[in-house]
């Protein structure tokens, strides 16, 4: 068992002194969305842990995700050029969009449920931005789903980027954390799940032909006006910020002062991850992004989730972040021989093992951390009582 324990006890002492230090300047959060959170948080039953709120809103996301892989694994459905792959039908949209907006509640209200039942704590942080870190990976595919490939479309290279885009986003907040003290929360992200849930509703009402068009002046497909927003997103809304804030950390002293090497440490497996998965893609001798690219996007989500919940948990727990993460070695392994080797259809099935292997690691990962979490703070993750209470009650019944 000894084998599966994951926080140290150092670790647990850096929770023990956590404190939640968030800013948030959006003026969608603060003006629109803060508002409606208010209002809809006071009709959920006081009874409800905050973390079966937080779950929720995972599970809606991925219940989009495992639809429409069902309907389009190859992303072929809305695209003209190949009319034996049949349209995804158009309730999926419309579900699309309300567990999007679901999901979209139910993650800004979570804390609001923690502080109105005065249950938070280190672990429903840690819950919250741990599935949010693997979420990144839905909003971009799920986008690409509604165009497609071919002439209104956009390449599944290019789709790749924009997913490594997002969670580099995601990372760079929480690198940000690590080296100032603050979560600075991102405007990108409620502006990207409310847009979703507009582009959905729309593709329910008008169909994925809706988006058959160029843009005038400009020749855009709204696939690439799409494409274009997002890096506009990256550039304006997201980096100047984190970088301006790390800066002015230093510049006043009111960080955590850490030496160049050690504040970059929390950067060097993520980029590693990205660099292994591009110079894959761009190697493969059978084409694999092409040939799997929803089996190519997943994997890479669950390496970049796994290895930004290390460093969530690092930030959390003030503790040194790692410098290379132990999933990525068998990675390593692949692509290098994938750069040497002549592999060709082989390569989809070192893809599937890497794949589920970081799948079932990345699960028994949170598993056991929420467990341990658990027994340190004698709390339960889905229930509002305490073990100790638990266990006095039952050792009172057996007097």
């Amino acid at each position: 068992m000894a084998a599966f324990v994951y926080l140290s006890k150092e670790v647990l002492s850096g929770f023990d002194n956590y404190k939640y230090s968030a800013i948030d300047t959006s003026p969608v959060s603060n003006y629109i969305c803060h508002p409606f959170w208010n209002s809809c948080v006071k009709i959920v039953p006081l009874w409800i842990a905050p973390n079966v709120l937080t779950l929720t809103g995972f599970l809606l996301l991925l219940l989009n995700f495992v639809v429409m892989t069902y309907y389009d694994p190859h992303f072929y459905a809305a695209c003209r050029d190949h009319p034996d792959h049949p349209p995804i039908p158009n309730w999926v949209w419309l579900m699309g969009a309300i567990n999007t907006f679901l999901a979209h509640t139910l993650d800004g209200i979570d804390g609001k449920q923690a502080r109105r039942t005065k249950s938070s704590s280190p672990l429903g942080e840690l819950f919250d931005h741990g599935l949010d870190s693997w979420a990144t990976l839905f909003l971009p595919v799920a986008v690409f789903c509604i165009f497609g490939r071919g002439e209104h479309g956009v390449s599944v290279f290019r789709v790749f980027l924009c997913v490594v885009g997002i969670m580099m986003c995601f990372v760079i907040s929480h690198w940000e954390k690590y080296n100032t003290g603050v979560l600075f929360l991102p405007w990108g992200y409620d502006i990207g799940q409310i847009a979703m849930t507009a582009v959905y509703l729309i593709t329910f009402i008008g169909g994925h032909d809706f988006w058959k068009f160029r843009l005038p002046l400009v020749n855009w497909s709204p696939a690439e006006a799409f494409e274009i927003s997002l890096y506009l997103g990256f550039i304006i809304l997201t980096y100047p910020f984190t970088f301006y804030n790390i800066y002015r950390a230093y510049k006043d002293k009111s960080g955590k002062m850490l030496s160049f090497s050690e504040g970059m440490r929390p950067l060097v497996s993520t980029l590693i991850l990205f660099c292994l998965m591009i110079y894959w893609a761009y190697a493969s001798s059978c084409d694999i992004l092409e040939l799997q690219p929803r089996l190519f996007y997943w994997t890479t989500g669950t390496a970049f989730s796994h290895i930004a919940c290390y460093l969530i948990i690092a930030q959390m727990s003030n503790t040194r972040c790692e410098l290379i993460n132990t999933s990525l070695l068998p990675l390593i392994t692949i692509v290098c021989l994938v750069g040497v080797l002549h592999l060709g259809i082989t390569e989809v099935y070192l893809l599937w093992a890497y794949c589920i292997y970081i799948s079932v690691k990345h699960v028994m990962f949170g598993v056991y951390v929420v467990r341990e979490m658990c027994q340190h703070f004698q709390i339960q993750a889905f229930s509002l009582s305490k073990i100790n209470a638990k266990v006095n009650s039952n050792s009172h019944k057996d007097k």
